[in-house]
């Protein structure tokens, strides 16, 4: 009889696969200490209230110490978040998180007069202070992006407001994190074998891989049976959620909760319904795919459990994490020696918590810390983290470009650029291994996970943004959020993003309560648009080569936000103001479903 894989404790995970958080702190006890240096900063900052338009130098004082705020601040929060996520059952860093989200709220609070004291500022003392100090020009981008929200910037008071809930606003996401990595946990399967399997948010999805149906149709049911009993309490974490974004936008004055999260950072939300349109406007090539995707399972019903399986045989799909890291670097050769140079540091220097442990947060992510990024995963040895790997250390040197090229104040990208650098590493992954390949399977086989990226991340996430913004807008209408009118909206768009042939398992209507993503403020989006956005990089960069990398490493990974991200990708060759990168992306989805068919003819 075979064995429970078992998930390791924390302290029993190998040090090398482990993130160096003593890079930030040597020790808890230091980390401590810093709560009283960024107090002391906070209160020097805070002299500054109300002398904000005297003088060019004061102006530029109180900057300067709020970006010594930001570095200090940023690894204080980075090394509680960091020792929260690797064990969410440890306590003790649960406390130190909310402790370093209790301070951020007050720092916030504290420092709320400064928006709107820059506004006061008459824009001819203003181009007075920038001529009798050339340094205050370093922070011209930032000013000036402030006084473009005027309108939505409020009264001192109402802004220290604002600030002070925060904390509060952040509670939904929070309490979300803590129900799904936490308190829930789900039921093992049996493995066919005598055995069982656990069934853990890092194992669902290579559960959905296995090429066996009745371990699939397991951990579909024993996952999705879990939200179910779970559902009302999501539906009304979710319900809060939209509530606390839509207060947002009304106390702002914004037209809506979308147009409040977009302006942040400087997109027109027409991108976003453009998005929507050009994906509904490619439904055919979805539907399909879903059609071969049946046809190559030789199955008389394709379920949502058998979206995920790779539909060509016989391909070992074994990649542990060595080779996952050689393949990275061998695929980002193209971008030159000095990126590769960063990307091998981050892989010997332990940028990376690298495998699954007892309480370890769910999913992957980067965490641009100005010391050097932070990489968590859940390394599964499989294709789908590979390239997960790949995507992660996208991130963390697109920041580490930033940060290292960009003052403070403009070294942080926005989020409508986040996902471009990371889906540019995945794509050049790709391409790298379809090139090396001369075995006509495994072609295949790479080319059903490029499908399966365009999926997951073009249609699906368009799907999530969708559903984001129907539950935001039944939110301002003051209809109930509730689990039965959230599952009735995912259900309605399961249909109309998949078709009519796939069978619709009822559980997938709650998929909506495992999406950790809807508590980011419409980010989903993101995903999409950085996904076309990196096809189109990706193409320019292999097919013209040093030109294209200069701009791609100059005018993109090293801009921050020195720059609003829309005309950042136009400096870089892509024009995301249009439906036509989008576009782009889904006429070569569609070409891969025409190529895959051929080949398994």
């Amino acid at each position: 009889m075979s064995e429970t894989k078992k998930i390791p404790l924390r302290e029993e995970v190998p040090v090398e696969y482990t993130w160096a958080l003593e890079d930030l702190y040597a020790t808890d006890e230091d980390w401590k200490k810093e709560m009283d240096n960024l107090k002391e900063l906070v209160g020097k900052i805070a002299s500054y209230k109300g002398k904000l338009n005297e003088s060019a130098a004061s102006l530029l004082s109180a900057l300067k110490l709020q970006d010594d705020l930001s570095v200090m601040g940023e690894n204080f929060v980075n090394y509680a978040m960091r020792k929260s996520d690797q064990d969410t059952k440890n306590t003790t860093y649960q406390g130190y998180k909310d402790q370093a989200m209790g301070l951020y709220a007050r720092i916030d609070s504290t420092l709320s007069f400064m928006g709107p004291e820059i506004l006061s500022i008459p824009e001819e003392a203003l181009e007075g202070f920038y001529s009798s100090e050339p340094q205050l020009s370093i922070y011209k981008r930032y000013i000036n992006d402030i006084r473009r929200k005027k309108a939505h910037i409020l009264s001192n008071e109402e802004e220290r407001i604002m600030a002070a809930a925060s904390e509060m606003m952040r509670a939904p996401g929070d309490i979300n994190g803590i129900l799904n990595n936490a308190d829930m946990t789900f039921p093992d399967i049996e493995d066919g074998k005598g055995g069982k399997l656990p069934v853990t948010h890092g194992s669902f999805i290579p559960h959905m891989h296995n090429a066996d149906v009745n371990i699939r149709k397991a951990a579909f049911e024993s996952l999705y049976s879990t939200y179910d009993a779970h559902k009302n309490t999501s539906a009304a974490i979710l319900s809060s959620q939209m509530k606390q974004l839509q207060f947002n936008a009304d106390m702002r004055h914004y037209g809506n909760a979308l147009e409040a999260a977009l302006d942040g950072t400087n997109v027109d939300t027409k991108v976003y319904y453009n998005l929507i349109e050009a994906v509904h406007e490619n439904m055919e090539s979805m539907y399909k795919y879903v059609r071969l995707r049946k046809k190559l399972l030789g199955v008389e019903e394709l379920h949502m459990y058998d979206l995920y399986t790779p539909i060509v045989p016989n391909v070992d799909a074994k990649i542990p994490y060595e080779e996952a890291k050689a393949n990275t670097i061998e695929a980002c050769k193209v971008l030159g020696d000095d990126y590769v140079a960063i990307l091998k540091e981050g892989f010997e220097s332990r940028w990376i918590d690298v495998y699954e442990n007892v309480g370890k947060r769910s999913g992957a992510y980067s965490a641009g810390a100005r010391k050097h990024p932070y990489v968590l995963l859940n390394h599964q040895d499989d294709l789908n983290t590979e390239f997960t790997l790949a995507h992660e250390m996208g991130h963390a040197l697109h920041s580490y470009y930033s940060n290292k090229t960009q003052p403070v104040v403009d070294s942080d990208y926005v989020i409508f650029v986040a996902e471009v650098a990371s889906t540019c590493n995945e794509a050049l992954l790709m391409q790298h291994l379809l090139g090396k390949t001369t075995d006509k399977m495994q072609r295949a086989y790479l080319i059903n996970y490029f499908l399966e990226q365009f999926r997951t991340t073009l249609y699906r996430q368009t799907m999530f943004a969708e559903f984001e913004l129907k539950m935001s807008e039944m939110c301002a209408r003051g209809e109930s959020i509730n689990a039965q009118s959230a599952s009735k909206v995912y259900h309605d768009l399961i249909d109309l993003y998949f078709g009519k042939d796939i069978v619709h398992d009822e559980y997938i209507d709650l998929e909506w309560a495992r999406i950790p993503h809807f508590y980011y403020n419409f980010y989903v989006y993101q995903y999409a648009t950085g996904f076309s956005a990196a096809i189109a990089l990706s193409q320019k960069i292999l097919e013209e080569g040093e030109s294209a990398v200069k701009a791609y490493k100059e005018n993109f990974l090293s801009a921050g936000c020195s720059k609003d991200p829309v005309s950042i990708l136009k400096d870089a060759g892509v024009d995301m103001s249009t439906k036509e990168p989008i576009n782009q992306a889904l006429k070569l989805f569609a070409s891969l479903i025409d190529e895959l068919e051929e080949l398994m003819a």
